[in-house]
């Protein structure tokens, strides 16, 4: 049976002090069927962190010139997974907040066929340690997505993500300041089905956002208004595409001897 090529991509801006350690904590072998590649989207960064991923194991690195912003380099990472020929493409901050032990959970509706797009959920997870301000501008940029989508949402500026092969080709981010709720709204409009999974939140110890309230309203408020009013065509969708039988109950080892078992409906 032929292997699900599943690229983790991860946009990384100055992050020497971090990228190296998410990088080695990505499942590789977590599963008979699955081939696991990892591409860092270097976004100008003027430190160590190319250097830093080569040691620590990435497959591909992809360098921009100057910085262009997280939108940007989301938009690299999804183009670049479908062009080397992935299954199914993941997002993963490089800072450390998101557990890359848990990709396989992210995976895991994906493989049953429940969904094409899944967002990692710190707030259906654990969410200890989020400053009160990001907390409160989390609640409320997420109540506006849902209202808009008419679908209940818990965490809309998640930075784990996992998407299909179509997924990633049908997949448009209008701006580079940032990417969450342009995209989300961009895919459930074409008919792709999204799926949250709680995650394990982690503050992070090294660098800081580069994403402020301010400009979040001055620059993705619009965006995503743009986005609202443009024309989007359905996609015909394959549920069956990323299927894995694991019925065979073999255990998903991952690092530190934890186990994920996947069950498919």
């Amino acid at each position: 049976m032929k292997k699900q090529q599943v690229i983790v991509f991860l946009p990384a801006y100055n992050e020497e002090q971090s990228i190296g350690e998410v990088i080695q904590r990505i499942p590789r072998h977590f599963h008979h069927q699955v081939d696991v590649k990892v591409l860092v989207i270097d976004d100008g960064s003027k430190d160590n962190t190319v250097s830093v991923a080569k040691s620590a194991g990435a497959d591909f690195i992809v360098s921009f010139e100057k910085n262009r912003g997280l939108g940007a380099a989301v938009r690299a990472g999804l183009k670049e997974c479908f062009d080397r020929g992935a299954d199914i493409g993941v997002m993963i901050d490089a800072d450390g907040e998101y557990p890359a032990n848990q990709i396989p959970d992210l995976l895991q509706p994906i493989f049953a066929g429940e969904a094409d797009y899944t967002m990692g959920s710190r707030f259906l997870g654990t969410i200890k340690g989020m400053k009160l301000h990001r907390r409160l501008g989390n609640y409320v940029f997420t109540l506006l997505q849902s209202l808009v989508l008419k679908k209940w949402i818990f965490d809309g500026q998640s930075g784990m993500r996992a998407f299909t092969r179509q997924a990633l080709k049908h997949g448009e981010i209008i701006h580079d300041y940032n990417y969450a709720q342009v995209l989300t709204f961009n895919l459930v409009r074409q008919g792709f089905r999204v799926k949250e999974v709680p995650i394990q939140y982690q503050v992070r110890e090294t660098g800081e956002s580069f994403i402020t309230f301010r400009g979040y309203l001055l620059s993705v408020i619009p965006a995503i208004w743009k986005e609202l009013r443009r024309p989007v065509q359905k996609v015909e969708i394959d549920a069956s595409a990323h299927k894995i039988d694991v019925r065979d109950n073999r255990i998903l080892k991952i690092k530190k001897q934890e186990t994920t078992v996947i069950s498919v409906k």
